[in-house]
């Protein structure tokens, strides 16, 4: 099965290395993914994965909190520039694109 990462660029002037961007792997494999900040995240990042011909989930957000039904083997952490996203035990499930990004949380006003 194959994971990796698609994107590199920037987003509200936070720009992010991913690291490796591809890698083949076994089921039960245990994989790490690197995500480097120009400058420091305070808000944290949130992980995505995608599947071949779906939509992006949410994994993990603030860093290191999983989303709803994200599988424990899932986890996060990291501070200032540099984040992890680990996979204790890969599944074939999780073939596909993992990407970071800058965890943003709106409050909608009336």
């Amino acid at each position: 099965m194959t994971l990796s990462f698609s994107f590199s660029g920037s987003f509200c002037q936070i720009s992010v290395i991913q690291t490796p961007t591809a890698m083949s792997v076994i089921a039960g494999d245990c994989v790490t993914f690197t995500c480097i900040a120009i400058s420091d995240v305070s808000t944290g990042i949130s992980w995505y994965h995608q599947r071949p011909g779906e939509a992006p989930k949410l994994l993990i957000y603030e860093t290191e909190f999983l989303a709803d039904d994200t599988p424990s083997r899932f986890s996060g952490s990291g501070s200032d520039t540099e984040y992890t996203l680990m996979i204790n035990g890969v599944e074939p499930e999780d073939a596909g694109n993992y990407y970071c990004m800058q965890y943003l949380e709106y409050s909608l006003t009336e």
